[in-house]
């Protein structure tokens, strides 16, 4: 078995030791080290072989956000923090999860096994199909979100909104769900169900269209952008 190579930076002690305490109850991880800080992690990650980085945010001098900015090559992130408000940043920044503190062992093993099924595409012939292509029947599409594949049906969905390696999917129940997956993959989708591109980070379903204001679209009180570089196709789609 293929293990995954993990560390752990967190500034508070009993917050390491339980992490290590559940790395050690799954065989697919190994623990290589783990680190006080940021600062010191930072000095000595970019030497070491690592898939996956627990990682604490609120931490003194050097928070877990400025550290992810200044890694060279980033792994795969779990965020372990008290701080909630945190979340939608680090989804941003292609965190794997978000674990809010105290964490417990079945909501930790949940967050881990997400990360294995990201880590094991890489270990296997790049000709097989990826474990998290979302699948269209019909109306409605599924994608994967948290640890569960959401129906969307198509008539629902207002926009979507790129977020690196993840997306926002924003449905008319005021709602989003962030899914792991790219706009190009949905645009394939989604275009022949009445959805345009309009703007590198954006598709829109044209039935949900308010109006059109010089170089963006009304969805609901939201005006997303109409670039340059879709701009033909998406005039031409709608008949403008």
């Amino acid at each position: 078995m293929t293990k995954i190579k993990c560390v752990i930076i967190d500034d508070e002690p009993l917050g390491v030791e339980l992490l290590q305490d559940f790395v050690s109850k799954i065989d697919y991880l190994e623990l290589v080290t783990t680190f006080s800080n940021a600062i010191d992690a930072l000095a000595k990650i970019n030497t070491l072989t690592i898939d996956l980085i627990f990682l604490d945010i609120e931490m003194p001098h050097f928070n877990g956000i400025e550290f992810i900015n200044a890694l060279e090559k980033k792994p795969m992130i779990i965020f372990t923090t008290a701080y909630s408000n945190y979340a939608v940043e680090g989804f941003n920044l292609g965190a794997v999860d978000y674990l809010v503190k105290p964490i417990p062992f079945h909501r930790f093993l949940k967050s881990v096994s997400r990360a294995q099924q990201l880590f094991l595409p890489a270990q296997v012939p790049i000709n097989q199909a990826p474990l998290s292509q979302p699948e269209v029947e019909h109306d409605f599409i599924f994608v994967r979100a948290e640890y569960e594949n959401v129906k969307l049906n198509f008539d629902d969905i207002l926009y979507i909104e790129g977020l690196k390696d993840y997306v926002k999917i924003y449905t008319t129940d005021k709602k989003f769900t962030l899914t792991l997956t790219s706009l190009i993959k949905l645009e394939g989708l989604l275009s022949p169900k009445g959805f345009a591109r309009t703007h590198r980070s954006y598709i829109i379903n044209i039935k949900h269209i308010k109006s059109i204001q010089k170089n963006k679209v009304m969805i609901t009180d939201k005006r997303i952008p109409i670039s340059e570089g879709y701009k033909n196709e998406f005039f031409q789609r709608i008949n403008l």
